[in-house]
């Protein structure tokens, strides 16, 4: 196995370790006191007022898929920021092929009423 990844094998288990203990402790020792009220299911710190088994507009999902979409330009933009004057006029080009690309789909999530939040 290559020395490389010793570290990143290590951290995995040291994750994985913490994740354990953080989950594990407080079940074992933490003080168990059932009671009705601590059964009963709350929103925000408010009894629930209708069953949460109800219909969400598709548009909710809409908005979040666009947000994911549009977040993850950013993930682009700051390495090809930081490599910018490596890449010259090559990296300008592929970043306004990808940034052209970014626009149609958002122009095409606003011609279909994506970005509409009254309906």
């Amino acid at each position: 196995m290559p020395a490389g990844y010793l570290s990143v094998l290590i951290m995995l288990f040291l994750a994985t370790a913490v994740a354990a203990l953080v989950l594990i402790v407080p079940a074992l020792l933490g003080p168990r006191r059932p009671s009705p009220t601590k059964f009963e299911p709350y929103e925000s710190g408010m009894k629930p007022f209708a069953l949460p088994r109800r219909r969400f507009p598709v548009h909710y999902y809409m908005v979040a898929i666009l947000f994911v979409v549009f977040d993850i330009e950013i993930l682009f933009l700051y390495p090809w920021a930081v490599l910018l004057r490596e890449l010259r006029w090559f990296g300008i080009v592929e970043m306004g092929v990808f940034m052209g690309i970014l626009i149609l789909g958002f122009v095409y999530a606003w011609r279909k009423g994506a970005l509409e939040w009254i309906r």
